[in-house]
């Protein structure tokens, strides 16, 4: 286990620490640029913004409860091919989880990317994050952080966590090179650093931090945190498969799909470059609904969306992360995280697989076990 290193708080300026942080970061030597949420200069939107300097960090905002696209799909691009050098990147849990499923998937590789995790208090969905966010950002972001820290995220009336975020089990960032903490920790004197991997360890000997001790405090919170998260889990998965367990019903809970893809789109690790779906195989001739409308009396339109959802299903549920983005993106606003999650839960589970958890899990079905689903398959000693 490495060493725990103390990120200090000068004047009770969390998020100046962590900027100042991110700085000596960027000015290691081997790395060539940060990969952070930044508040860009429109109002009440945060997304990440790859830096290379160091001028630009003054902006970024890790703690913000905006969470406007998974940014794992992004560090896929960057690292495909060799740069040359480093890459640190600043992301989610559910980020990194989903960065973890992409290297598996061939989409990306860990070899120059630093990554740079934080504890995750959870986020707003789009629309409510701008009409939380106010003319001081870094006061919407401590109110939040601070009335989140107490158990009250939903600081403002009427906005709340997206109920993937209430949902989520795991807020600490697993899979990150360098682990920034500060559930149990008194933020306001200091954060947790330290170490998760032999490159993120190595970093951090090269900065000037003082060793510290990772208090009971911090273990005590996290369970508390999760084990909320994991009522409001299970309650939500129960209240999902009782409006989705017959095909009237699931068919009655996607009825407002337009065919837009956005979930899709928004979703990290649906990484085909051609979709089925965006083909000619879903093309239909004319006649075709014509006479579908004939036979059955009538067909809405537009066609195949529950098939689409289905067929998303099959394909997602074993790599779903649950970061919510596919709820995120949805214009209207179908609960699809919930539908994803609870699927994705038993499919994993069945396979004996969490999504992202592991980087050396393979995922299902890449390889072969002799005792697999025997009562399936049928096969016997």
């Amino acid at each position: 286990m490495s060493t725990p290193r103390k990120l200090e708080v000068a004047e009770q300026d969390i998020l100046g620490s962590l900027r100042r942080f991110f700085q000596s970061i960027l000015e290691l030597e081997d790395i060539g640029a940060i990969l952070a949420p930044r508040r860009l200069p429109v109002q009440s939107v945060v997304m990440p913004a790859l830096i290379g300097d160091t001028k630009f960090l003054s902006e970024t905002d890790p703690l913000a409860p905006a969470f406007f696209l998974n940014a794992a799909r992004m560090v896929s691009r960057l690292s495909r091919k060799s740069l040359g050098q480093k890459i640190a990147v600043v992301l989610r849990p559910c980020e990194i989880r989903a960065f973890i499923e992409l290297v598996k998937l061939k989409q990306g590789s860990p070899d120059e990317i630093l990554i740079i995790g934080l504890d995750c208090l959870g986020a707003y969905r789009n629309s409510d994050y701008r009409r939380y966010a106010t003319d001081s950002p870094d006061s919407s972001t401590l109110k939040f952080f601070f009335g989140a820290l107490s158990g009250s995220p939903s600081v403002t009336e009427g906005i709340d966590l997206t109920t993937a975020c209430k949902a989520c089990e795991h807020p600490i960032p697993t899979g990150a090179d360098i682990a920034i903490g500060f559930l149990g920790i008194s933020p306001l004197d200091h954060l947790l650093v330290q170490g998760q991997s032999p490159k993120g360890e190595e970093a951090l000997s090269r900065l000037d931090l003082d060793q510290t001790a990772i208090p009971a405090s911090r273990k005590e919170a996290i369970e508390a945190l999760v084990s909320t998260r994991i009522q409001a889990r299970d309650s939500l998965f129960d209240q999902t498969r009782e409006a989705t367990n017959t095909l009237d019903k699931l068919t009655a809970y996607l009825a407002g799909c337009v065919n837009c893809y956005n979930c899709r789109v928004a979703c990290p690790v649906c990484y085909c470059r051609e979709c089925v779906f965006t083909t000619d195989v879903f093309d239909h001739e004319p006649f075709q609904y014509l006479q579908w409308a004939h036979r059955k009396g009538e067909i809405k339109m537009p066609a195949d969306t529950v098939f689409y959802h289905l067929t998303r299903l099959v394909h997602m549920s074993t790599a779903c992360v649950g970061c919510g983005q596919c709820s995120n993106a949805c214009p209207s606003e179908i609960p699809l995280a919930e539908l994803f999650r609870a699927t994705a839960i038993r499919t994993q589970r069945a396979f004996g697989y969490e999504a992202g958890l592991d980087p050396n899990a393979p995922p299902p079905m890449t390889v072969f076990r002799e005792q697999e689903f025997v009562e399936v398959v049928g096969l016997s000693e």
